[in-house]
């Protein structure tokens, strides 16, 4: 019996992003939380995950990525 519904591997699932381009997966039955939104519809559990190991393939917060661009142009 799985207690915990992010790894319930029959559930249906969500991917969401936020604005610092950091994804989760969260669970169909739940409301999205303020912030984040919908970048892949409701599917099964694996496809989600799938999905997110595909598209985050930078962990660093988008205005730490945007902070360390800004810095190597102005030393250019």
């Amino acid at each position: 019996m799985t207690t915990n519904p992010f790894e319930d591997p029959d559930g249906t699932y969500l991917v969401l992003i936020n604005d610092e381009a950091q994804y989760s997966l969260w669970p169909t039955f739940a409301e999205v939380p303020d912030g984040w939104r919908v970048i892949h519809p409701q599917d099964n559990r694996q496809t989600c995950v799938d999905y997110i190991e595909s598209h985050w393939t930078d962990m660093r917060p988008q205005s730490l990525i945007d902070t360390m661009n800004d810095q190597q142009s102005r030393h250019r």
